[in-house]
Formats: C-alpha cells, sequence, structure tokens
C-alpha cells in the first residue's frame, strides 16, 4: 500500500497512448531500442531513483504488452487504467494517488515515450521544487530560429526566441495543487498538452530547470534511431 509519509515523491507515467504518428501496429512505447522496450528503459530508470517511493503507471484498458515486462519492474509498478487522452490518464494518477498519498505529496510526471532523461536531471528538479509551494519541470533553452507561419507554409514574422523553452518531462507538482488544476482545465473543456499548462491556466507559477536537450520524445519513427544513438552513449559512458 502507498504511504502517507509527508512529501513522499510518486512517478506517474502516461503510457495509454496508441502513438498513432509511428504509423506501427505497436504502440510506441512498447517499440524496441536496444533490446528493450522503450517503455522498459524508462521505468528502469524511473525504478532505480531512491527518492521516488513508487511507480504509477497508466495504460490501455486493452494492454495486453505491460505483463510481458521483465517481473523486476512490472513488481515496481502500480497498474491502472489510462484514457484517451493524456490529461485523462495523469487525472486517472491523481485519483488514484489521493486515495492513499498526503496532501503534500509530490507527483513527478513523465512521458513514457522519453526513455533518454538522465539520472542528474531528475535529481536536479527534485532539488529545486522540494521547497517550493507548486512545483516546476525540466526544460531546455529553444536555440533555433522561430518563424510565425500562416496557412501553414507562410512566414508572416521572426519570434523572439530570447525568453522561450521548450518544456520537457518529468514535471514535478503538489499532488493536491496539480489535481485541482488539471480538474479545473477539464471542466472548462481546455486542451492541455502537459501538467505544466493545467498549472498556468489555475493562475499559478511554476519553476524552470534546465535539463538535457537529449532528453527526446520518441514521436516519429526517425526518432527511434536517435534514442538509440542517445542510449548507447550514456551506455558506453557507464561502461568506462
Amino acid at each position: 500500500m502507498v504511504g502517507k509519509n509527508d512529501g513522499d515523491i510518486f512517478a506517474l507515467i502516461p503510457a495509454a497512448g496508441a502513438g498513432t504518428r509511428m504509423g506501427g501496429q505497436v504502440p510506441k512505447q512498447y517499440l524496441s531500442v536496444l533490446g528493450k522496450t522503450i517503455l522498459e528503459h524508462t521505468l528502469s530508470l524511473l525504478a532505480n531513483n531512491s527518492k521516488i517511493k513508487r511507480l504509477i503507471v497508466a495504460v490501455a484498458e486493452d494492454d495486453q504488452l505491460f505483463s510481458t515486462l521483465p517481473s523486476s519492474i512490472v513488481e515496481k509498478c502500480t497498474i491502472i487504467t489510462g484514457g484517451t487522452e493524456r490529461s485523462d490518464s495523469v487525472m486517472a494518477g491523481l485519483n488514484y494517488l489521493k486515495k492513499f498519498a498526503s496532501d503534500c505529496s509530490w507527483v513527478l510526471v513523465h512521458d513514457a515515450a522519453r526513455p533518454c532523461v538522465q539520472h542528474r536531471d531528475i535529481d536536479n528538479l527534485i532539488g529545486a521544487v522540494k521547497g517550493h509551494s507548486v512545483g516546476g519541470l525540466l526544460a531546455t533553452p529553444l536555440l533555433d530560429t522561430l518563424k510565425e507561419c500562416v496557412d501553414s507554409s507562410i512566414v508572416k514574422k521572426t519570434v523572439d526566441r530570447s525568453n522561450l523553452w521548450r518544456a520537457l518531462t518529468p514535471q514535478m507538482f503538489r499532488l493536491t495543487v496539480l489535481q485541482k488544476a488539471l480538474t479545473e482545465s477539464i471542466k472548462n473543456g481546455a486542451m492541455v498538452t502537459d501538467e505544466s499548462q493545467a498549472i498556468e491556466q489555475a493562475g499559478l507559477s511554476s519553476k524552470i530547470i534546465e535539463g538535457s536537450s537529449q532528453n527526446i520524445k520518441v514521436t516519429r519513427p526517425e526518432d527511434l534511431w536517435l534514442a538509440e544513438a542517445i542510449l548507447s552513449h550514456y551506455k558506453s559512458i557507464e561502461g568506462n
């Protein structure tokens, strides 16, 4: 059973998506990279962090693949049924946690398809937001020149990027704060693509913690070889 100790950190991984942009029959989180599924890479990283009390994984109702993961991973996870949208899966996880965890507990939400996040970035995030009343997220500064277009193909203007960041995950917030914010966003019919957006819509501020640009989200087929290259690089460093 999940404990009620104040300040506990629970990882919540929405993994119910079909990953249609990958164009395959298997959901992207179950595609193989270096002999392991993307989800296994992701869960292994989180499960090995001593600061995280428990992993909550939201899977599709008809998911038949999670049980095929190594038992060493499965036994560290609590499985719940997710929803059609990412926000639905996150809300399901928050509602589950509210049954057991204290209001001051933390929820660290991480995309199932981000297997390349680094241990130090997770630790930096936890260290930076632990004393904060709301929470924060990993992000990277935007380095490319940005163009605003009309009709998807005609450049209207160049956008000032000096204060722009690319949001990553994990994103870590107080359980009660995030549940209230996301509940309001869903109630108002807002389409939120990450947790910090719900926090913004609630009129609250999140901390930004700079993370590695190698923390990619596997979304398209070409991302698979990039994830493989990054994970291979990590493996070679660990072996030295």
